[in-house]
């Protein structure tokens, strides 16, 4: 039948009833005939709000506009007087009341009460059939049925129905969540710090399909070589449950898991992916590191080429080791490091047909640069000066020469050179942070330089971050080190661009390595060694984002090797994107401290050293990292290359003096013997001795005003220091 609306109508307004138990009116806007429902509009803070809802509810609010008694009709689905068993079954079925009636009573006597009449209407419709006595009395088991099961209930509309679904559902989710939080709180590890994120590492590996580098790999070839290498955790890494949050899933891809916070102290994962040449994992050896990093460097020394190997990291990421060699203890195993690896295969090289008729001699230097200075480690750690030829060839003078005949050699001298950088140090790693070791295999053709492979062991880079330090030794060493990886990754990235000025005088370490950096039979390779541990993690990016700028590579989520039916790429892992540097033209932001920079002026009046390509070198090498060097860090840059300096030409003049007071004293005691003479000349005395005395007043007087400049300058250098404000707060 159709459904019985009452009086209700489109357009008119009804009370409603919300589900936060607030009533008010709304506009009934259609009639719902197969869900016996109506629609209602209202509005509500400038916004139209609508709902459905069923009759019973409308006329539970708004009984004036319930259908009267008489109108309803008896229903075409009422199903016939059923016998006294099958009616308490349906009683039992449909828990309400259906009254009985005799087949000969008319149809109007005979209709059922419909199950959205209201209960007051079903009371006085069955005591006005009783009363009649048309009906007869109720069996005693429909009785007791309807004693246990109460009043008839209502009928439920499709979108309660609905509404009771969905908190059912809720209600068993939360359960399995309760319980799934109860399982994971009696698994979770409380001795293990971070195991949250430890689990977050975890869950995320697992959906990786990981593809190592293997040696059966392809060797490419490569003018400019950029890889990584992860250690293991170490002993006390491994003491405190430090986390390793590096993953290398594939042969070129490093992925670092940075732990996060939200501002609801929820913690996350922000999982950051680089792309090398080349990516090692912890179970890499030193000989497959070599394989693909420096042996493929080797054959260019004998065609002539300069090759350059660098190892760069944090201290304690593993330069030495890869370097150097194995350590067992305090111990080290130079055989097994790339020193030895290349010199193993040069000599190899040596004995090749083509080759052996060059009759090339093999030699071998070892130094270190600290602070801007310059020590031959194969020479009691004598110190060198760097100076530039009449061709503008850089010459290291004084350093040690070693021939070299076969690995034996080379290995003493290693042993040799390592004992000399470490004596006097609490430990190896804290001098291997402090200066840059560079061990070179030179080949020599009838005494001509033919070829010459350099292999650096870089200091830590997180010392490069010291610059702002109370003590001027520490800030000396840092603002070198800054200095000296900033241009190494300029004159790097110059030789691979084939720019025409590559900015090598800017440090000490590229001022050396001069002749690797220039030619087009140059080769380089950097490896970027990285710790592990969660600890460690600011000191690894900053690591890999140096690498990354090195040479710039492109990065894409298709990169990420994830396993089949996993996550999507993008929810998984954002990728880390490398930016182009870009300088300012006009050069606004670059301009130091005027006050400072006006002294520095002051100096250059008696210093002529104020336009020397060094200083331009690194103006320019400022220019090119705007985001790392602020004005006041290249201001102090400034200040520290002008002390350095002055403090080499002091020093150098201080030399001058000594041996000229040698002469001097002899000079004054000839005088002296001569007037132990009895019949000695005075007047020729008075005048020699007043030469010589008017001879050292003025070289003395000169001095002191250097000395004096030289005092400013360091004064300087510690305002200076005072005014840093990088424009990033973390190391390079």
């Amino acid at each position: 039948m159709a459904t019985n609306f009452g009086k209700i109508q489109i357009g008119i307004y009804v009370e409603i009833k919300r589900s936060d138990g607030r009533i008010h009116q709304a506009m009934v806007t259609s009639l719902n005939e197969d869900n016996e429902s109506v629609t209602v509009e209202w509005i509500e803070n400038g916004d139209t709000k609508g709902k459905e809802i069923d009759l019973e509810s409308i006329f539970a609010l708004n009984p004036d506009l319930a259908p009267e008694e008489e109108d309803i009709e008896p229903s075409p689905e009422t199903p016939p007087p059923p016998t006294p068993l099958a009616k308490v079954n349906k009683l039992a079925k449909n828990r309400r009341t259906v009254v009985p009636v005799k087949n000969e009573t008319p149809a109007r006597d005979n209709r059922a009460v419909s199950a959205r009449a209201r209960p007051s209407q079903i009371t006085d419709q069955s005591s006005s059939i009783h009363q009649n006595g048309s009906v007869p009395d109720i069996s005693p088991a429909a009785q007791a049925m309807k004693k246990e099961f109460g009043p008839p209930s209502r009928r439920k509309s499709n979108c309660v129905k609905e509404v009771e679904k969905l908190q059912e559902k809720r209600e068993k989710r939360r359960l399995q969540q309760q319980e799934l939080r109860e399982k994971r709180a009696q698994e979770v590890d409380v001795a293990t710090p971070n195991y949250e994120i430890m689990c977050m590492i975890r869950e995320f590996r697992n959906s990786l399909d990981y593809r190592p580098l293997t040696n059966a790999d392809l060797i490419e070839e490569h003018r400019i070589c950029v890889c990584v290498r992860k250690r293991p955790l170490n002993k006390k890494e491994v003491s405190v449950k430090d986390l390793d949050v590096i993953t290398i899933p594939s042969k070129d891809v490093v992925m670092v898991h940075e732990p996060k916070q939200k501002v609801d102290l929820t913690r996350f994962l922000e999982n950051q992916t680089f792309r090398f040449d080349y990516a090692f994992d912890d179970t890499t050896s030193n000989e497959m590191v070599y394989r693909f990093t420096a042996r493929p460097l080797v054959e260019t020394i004998f065609e002539r080429g300069m090759a350059t190997c660098f190892a760069y990291g944090q201290t304690g990421s593993g330069k030495t080791h890869t370097m150097g060699g194995d350590f067992t203890g305090k111990n080290q195993d130079c055989s097994k490091g790339i020193y030895a690896l290349a010199a193993r295969d040069v000599f190899l090289m040596l004995k090749k047909p083509n080759y052996k008729k060059l009759d090339l001699q093999v030699y071998a230097t070892f130094f270190e640069i600290y602070s801007g200075k310059v020590f031959d480690l194969l020479n009691r750690k004598t110190k060198l000066r760097v100076l530039e030829d009449g061709k503008q060839q850089v010459q290291v003078v004084g350093l040690s020469e070693r021939e070299v005949k076969c690995v034996e050699d080379v290995l003493k001298l290693i042993e040799t050179g390592n004992s000399c950088r470490t004596s006097g140090q609490t430990s190896a790693n804290a001098h291997s942070s402090r200066s840059h070791a560079v061990f070179q295999i030179i080949l020599r053709k009838k005494g001509k330089l033919h070829g010459k492979f350099s292999l650096i062991d870089l200091a830590g880079n997180e010392r490069g971050a010291d610059t702002s330090s109370a003590d001027r030794q520490t800030r000396l060493e840092g603002a070198e080190i800054n200095k000296s990886l900033l241009a190494l990754k300029e004159c790097i990235r110059a030789l691979g661009r084939n720019k025409p000025h590559t900015p090598f005088r800017a440090s000490k370490l590229t001022q050396v390595l001069r002749d690797s950096f220039i030619g087009e039979n140059s080769r380089t390779c950097m490896i970027a060694t990285i710790s592990p541990g969660m600890a460690s993690c600011e000191n690894t990016l900053n690591t890999l984002r140096y690498a990354n700028r090195v040479k710039e590579f492109g990065i894409s989520p298709s990169d990420i090797p994830f396993s089949q039916g996993s996550s999507s790429r993008s929810d998984l892992s954002p990728s880390y994107e490398v930016k182009e540097l870009t300088v300012d033209p006009s050069g606004a932001d670059l301009r130091p401290n005027i006050h400072v920079q006006n002294q520095l002026d002051d100096l250059d009046v008696q210093w002529p050293i104020g336009s020397s390509p060094q200083r331009d070198d690194l103006k320019l090498l400022c220019e090119q990292n705007e985001e790392e060097v602020s004005p006041q860090l290249f201001t102090f840059h400034e200040a520290v290359s002008q002390m350095v300096e002055m403090e080499e030409q002091v020093l150098e003049d201080h030399r001058a003096v000594f041996q000229e007071s040698i002469r001097w004293l002899e000079e004054e005691k000839a005088l002296l013997e001569m007037t132990e003479e009895v019949d000695y000349d005075a007047d020729s005395y008075a005048t020699q001795l007043e030469a010589i005395l008017d001879q050292r007043i003025e070289i003395l007087t000169e001095l002191r005003d250097k000395v004096k400049s030289f005092r400013a300058a360091l004064q300087e250098e510690e305002q200076a220091s005072k005014q840093i404000n990088p424009k990033r707060p973390r190391a390079l």
